[in-house]
C-alpha cells in the first residue's frame, strides 16, 4: 500500500517503458511530485529523449535531471575495480554490477538538494539490482524512504503493464520484430543481455543478440597491435596519446569491438538465489583486464600479487552483490590501491579474433632482472648451490611424513 506521507521521490528514469510507467505509477499511487534522474553511462543510446518524455508525464522541468557521468564512472568505480582485477565467479567482469552504486550516488545527491523523502528504481523483485540500488541508497542516506514498484504494484502481468501504459497514453516503442526479444542493460563498460530468446542456457546465443562486438570468426585476417601506458595502476594512454578515463575506455571498446573480443555467456548465481543466464560483451574491459595483469606481472612482488588474486574474489562478490558503499570494501581497496604504487609502464597487446595477447610490457620499476633468470653466467650472485638447502628446508616436513608412514 502507497506511504501517502511521501511527497516528493527521486526516480532512476531511463526513458524506457518500465521507468515511463513507474513514473506514472508513483503520481497515480503516491500523489507524490517525482523528480527524474537520468545518468549517461556511456550507454550509446540518446538520452536527451528522457528530458521530453518526462516533460509529456508531467514532471516539472526543474525536476528534469540529466547528467553525463560518464568520466566519473570510469574514473571512480571502473578503474578502482579494474586494479583488483576484478572479475565474478571467474569470467563476469561485472559491467551492470559496478554501474548501481554511481546512479544510487547521485539520486541521494538530488534528493538531499531537492528535499525530497524518497528514492526509486526500475529494478525487479528477482534479480540483483534491486539489491544494489538499495544498498547504496541506505549506505548513503540511512532513513531515506525506498520505493520499489515491482515489489509493490498489483500488475500480475506484462499485459498488465501495458494495459496501463495506454489508459495514461504513455509512448509503447516496438522494434522491427513486434517487441524487445530479450532485456538490454549497457553502459560504456558492457552491455548485458537476458530473458526471453536466451532463457534456455542449452541454446546458443542469435548473433542478434550481440551489440557491442562483430563475431570472431568475422574479425580482420591480420592483429591489431596496441601498446597501453599505465600510471599507479590505472591506463592513461593508448599507442602513446594520452586520454581522459572514459575516452580511454571508449578507444579501447572500438579496438575489442573491430576484433571480436569480448564476448561471454554466462550461467551466474544471482544474489538473490536463483542462476541466471546472460549474455555480455565488455571489449575493452576484456582487453584493460590482460593489459593490467601484464604490467603487474613485472612490478609486483610475488607475495604482494598473490594475495590480491587472494583477495579478488571477496572483493568482486561485494561489487556484485552491491556493497560498494562499505567498510570492508573500502579496506580492500585501500589494500589494493597501496599495491598499485609502483604499477606504472607500458604493455604492448596483440588483439587477433577474439583473443588478447600480452606480447610485450616494460617498467621503469621492473622486478624482472635478466641477470637473475637468464642461464648463462649471471653478473648478480646467484649460486645454484643454495637452491639444494632451500629444497631440503622445504622437504623437512614430506621426510617426516615419509618416513612415518614407512613404519606404519
Amino acid at each position: 500500500m502507497a506511504d501517502k506521507s511521501v511527497k516528493k521521490v527521486v526516480l532512476a528514469y531511463s526513458g524506457g517503458l518500465d521507468t515511463s510507467i513507474i513514473l506514472k505509477w508513483l503520481q497515480t499511487e503516491y500523489g507524490a511530485e517525482v523528480i527524474t534522474f537520468t545518468a549517461d553511462l556511456g550507454q550509446g543510446e540518446e538520452i536527451e529523449p528522457a528530458r521530453a518524455k518526462a516533460l509529456a508525464a508531467g514532471v516539472k522541468p526543474e525536476n528534469i535531471f540529466i547528467e553525463d557521468v560518464r568520466e566519473e564512472f570510469v574514473r571512480d568505480f571502473v578503474f578502482p575495480m579494474f586494479r583488483a582485477n576484478t572479475v565474478y565467479e571467474g569470467q563476469y567482469l561485472l559491467g551492470t554490477s559496478i554501474a548501481r552504486p554511481l546512479i544510487a550516488k547521485k539520486q541521494i545527491e538530488i534528493a538531499r538538494k531537492m528535499g525530497a523523502d524518497a528514492v526509486s528504481h526500475g529494478a525487479t523483485g528477482k534479480g540483483n539490482d534491486q539489491v544494489r540500488f538499495e544498498l547504496g541508497y541506505y549506505g548513503l542516506e540511512p532513513d531515506i524512504h525506498v520505493i520499489a514498484p515491482w515489489r509493490e504494484w498489483d500488475f500480475k502481468s506484462r499485459e498488465a503493464l501495458l494495459d496501463f501504459a495506454e489508459k495514461h497514453q504513455i509512448q509503447i516503442a516496438k522494434d522491427k520484430r513486434g517487441e524487445a526479444p530479450f532485456s538490454v542493460d549497457a553502459n560504456l563498460l558492457h552491455s548485458s543481455s537476458e530473458g526471453k530468446v536466451l532463457e534456455d542456457p542449452a541454446v546458443e546465443a542469435p548473433e542478434f543478440v550481440h551489440m557491442r562486438t562483430i563475431a570472431p570468426e568475422d574479425a580482420p585476417d591480420a592483429p591489431t597491435i596496441i601498446t597501453i601506458d599505465f600510471e599507479k595502476g590505472d591506463p592513461v594512454a593508448i599507442d602513446g596519446v594520452a586520454m581522459s578515463p572514459a575516452t580511454l575506455l571508449t578507444k579501447l571498446n572500438e579496438l575489442g569491438r573491430d576484433n571480436g573480443i569480448g564476448r561471454l555467456d554466462l550461467v551466474e548465481n544471482r544474489f538473490v538465489g536463483m542462476k541466471s543466464r546472460g549474455v555480455y560483451e565488455t571489449p575493452g574491459g576484456t582487453i584493460l583486464l590482460a593489459a593490467h595483469r601484464g604490467i603487474e606481472s613485472i612490478t609486483l612482488d610475488r607475495g604482494a600479487m598473490h594475495l590480491k588474486d587472494e583477495l579478488m574474489p571477496k572483493y568482486a562478490t561485494l561489487v556484485y552483490n552491491g556493497f560498494w558503499f562499505t567498510p570492508e570494501r573500502e579496506m580492500l581497496q585501500a589494500a589494493i590501491d597501496y599495491s598499485q604504487q609502483k604499477v606504472t609502464g607500458r604493455v604492448r597487446v596483440k588483439l587477433y579474433k577474439g583473443n588478447v595477447t600480452v606480447i610485450g610490457r616494460e617498467s621503469p620499476y621492473s622486478l624482472y632482472d635478466q641477470d637473475l633468470v637468464t642461464f648463462e653466467e649471471g653478473k648478480v650472485a646467484y649460486d645454484h648451490r643454495d637452491a639444494g638447502g632451500f629444497i631440503k628446508l622445504n622437504a623437512l616436513r614430506l621426510r617426516v611424513l615419509a618416513k612415518r608412514d614407512k613404519r606404519g
